[in-house]
C-alpha cells in the first residue's frame, strides 16, 4: 500500500519541469471551472425564490470564477520546487493576482449588497421620499467602501515586493514630512471622500432631488465618489464636486417632500375686477390634473403707476407637474382677460403731438392766474407742454416754484372776476 509521503512525492514529480507544471495547472484550472459551474447552478436554484440573493449571486459570479482560477494556478506555483526556473517571480505575480482577485470580489460584493438594497426600495411609488433616502445612503456608502477596499488592495499588492517594504520603512523615519506631503497631495481625494460620507449620513441631497444650483434647475441623477451629476431640464448635465455641496449653499425643492407651491405673476389695469378672475382660477384648477387641491390663491401683491400686479399661488405634487400647472393657469387667465375684459389689460399711453398742437384728456393747468374758461396766451419763452402730475419734468418744476415769466403775465393780465375755488 502506498503511503501518504510516497503519494505526495509522486504528485510533485511533474512539477519539477515546466511541461509537467503546465499540465498540472491545466488540470487545476479545469477543476476550478467545473467546481464553479456546479456550485453556481446549485446556488442559483437555492436563491431562485429570493430575488435579492439572486442579485448578489449575479454580481459575484465572474469575480468568484477569476478567484478560483487564480487559486488553482497559485497552488501549482507554490507547490513547485525552487529549482524550477522563474518559479519565484511567478509566485510574486500570483500573489499580486490573488490580492487583485480578492479586491475585485470584495468590490463586487459591496456593489451587490448596494444593488439588492436599491431594488428592494423602488422609486416608482407615490411617495418615494424614504426610497430616495435609502438609495442615496446605499450608493454613496457603497462607493466609499469600494474606494477604501481598492486602496487597501493596492497597498497590499505593493507590500508584496521587498523593495517597496524597504521604502516604507525608510519613510517611517520622516513620517512627519511624508504625512504632510501626502495630506496636501491627497486633499482633494480625501475631501471628496469625507464629503461623500457626510452626504450619505446627513443627506442634504438625495437621488432624484430637485435642486437649484447657481441658477440652474435640475434633478440629482448620480452621486459618485467624487462628483454629483445633475440632469438639467434641457437635458444638459451639470457636474459638481461632492465637496461643493458641503461648503456652499444651494436650494433643494424636495428636501422633506416633493410637494411644492408655484407662483404666476401678471399685470392688469386698476379697473379689472378680481372676483371674476378668482372664479376663473377655480374653474381652471378644478379641470387641471396637475393640481393637488391644497393651495389656490389670487392676490394683488403690488401696484405701480401703470398697473397692478396679481400673484397666483397653486400647488402640485412635484415640481414638474407644478411647472405645467403654472403654464396652464397663466394661459387660462390671460385668455379669460382677453376675451372678457380686453380693455382692462395694461396699456402704455404716449403723447405724440407736436409743439404747435396739443392733444390731452384734460386741459393744462393754469399758471398765469387767469380766470377759468379764459384763454391766456403764454409768453414766447414759456413752453406749451401740459403741466400735469403725470409729467415728471413739470412736477419737478413745481417743486422749485413757478417761472418768473408767469408772474409777469399774471400782473399785466386784465382784471376779471375771480372764480370760486373748488374744494
Amino acid at each position: 500500500m502506498i503511503s501518504f509521503d510516497e503519494f505526495l512525492r509522486i504528485a510533485e514529480a511533474p512539477l519539477h519541469t515546466w511541461p509537467g507544471a503546465l499540465g498540472v495547472a491545466a488540470l487545476g484550472v479545469a477543476f476550478a471551472l467545473g467546481a464553479h459551474r456546479v456550485g453556481a447552478r446549485i446556488l442559483v436554484r437555492v436563491a431562485r425564490p429570493y430575488p435579492l440573493m439572486s442579485v448578489v449571486l449575479r454580481y459575484i459570479n465572474k469575480p468568484a470564477l477569476v478567484l478560483l482560477v487564480i487559486l488553482a494556478i497559485g497552488f501549482v506555483l507554490f507547490e513547485a520546487p525552487d529549482t524550477l526556473p522563474f518559479a519565484a517571480v511567478l509566485r510574486d505575480v500570483a500573489t499580486v493576482a490573488l490580492i487583485g482577485a480578492l479586491t475585485f470580489l470584495a468590490v463586487r460584493s459591496v456593489g451587490a449588497v448596494c444593488e439588492a438594497i436599491v431594488q428592494s426600495h423602488p422609486l416608482d411609488t407615490e411617495n418615494n421620499l424614504h426610497a430616495r433616502r435609502i438609495h442615496t445612503q446605499a450608493r454613496v456608502l457603497a462607493r466609499s467602501v469600494m474606494v477604501v477596499i481598492v486602496i487597501i488592495g493596492f497597498g497590499g499588492a505593493l507590500m508584496t515586493f521587498p523593495s517597496v517594504r524597504q521604502i516604507g520603512a525608510s519613510l517611517l523615519a520622516s513620517a512627519g514630512v511624508a504625512g504632510l506631503v501626502a495630506g496636501i497631495a491627497a486633499r482633494p481625494v480625501l475631501g471628496n471622500l469625507i464629503a461623500g460620507l457626510q452626504i450619505a449620513l446627513s443627506q442634504p441631497i438625495r437621488l432624484d432631488d430637485v435642486v437649484v444650483i447657481q441658477g440652474e434647475w435640475g434633478r440629482i441623477e448620480e452621486i459618485t465618489g467624487t462628483y454629483v451629476s445633475i440632469r438639467i431640464w434641457d437635458q444638459r448635465r451639470l457636474i459638481v464636486p461632492l465637496q461643493w455641496f458641503i461648503e456652499n449653499p444651494f436650494t433643494n425643492w424636495t428636501r422633506n417632500s416633493s410637494q411644492i407651491i408655484g407662483t404666476v405673476f401678471f399685470y392688469v389695469d386698476y379697473r379689472m375686477p378680481l372676483a371674476p378672475l378668482r372664479e376663473e382660477l377655480q374653474r381652471i384648477l378644478e379641470h387641471a390634473p396637475e393640481w393637488d387641491g391644497r393651495v389656490q390663491v389670487l392676490q394683488v401683491t403690488d401696484a405701480t403707476e401703470r398697473s397692478m400686479q396679481l400673484r397666483v399661488l397653486v400647488s402640485s405634487f412635484d415640481s414638474g407637474l407644478n411647472w405645467d400647472l403654472r403654464c396652464r393657469v397663466r394661459e387660462g387667465l390671460l385668455n379669460f382677460a382677453q376675451a372678457t375684459y380686453p380693455h382692462y389689460l395694461p396699456r402704455t399711453r404716449a403723447d405724440l403731438s407736436t409743439e404747435k398742437e396739443h392733444v390731452d384728456f384734460a386741459p393744462p393747468l393754469d399758471r398765469t392766474g387767469a380766470p377759468r374758461g379764459a384763454s391766456p396766451v403764454p409768453p414766447a419763452h414759456v413752453s406749451s407742454t401740459a403741466n400735469t402730475p403725470a409729467d415728471p419734468v413739470a412736477s419737478r418744476g413745481e417743486r422749485s416754484g413757478p417761472e418768473p415769466g408767469a408772474h409777469t403775465v399774471a400782473s399785466t393780465a386784465p382784471s376779471a372776476p375771480t372764480a370760486p375755488q373748488e374744494r
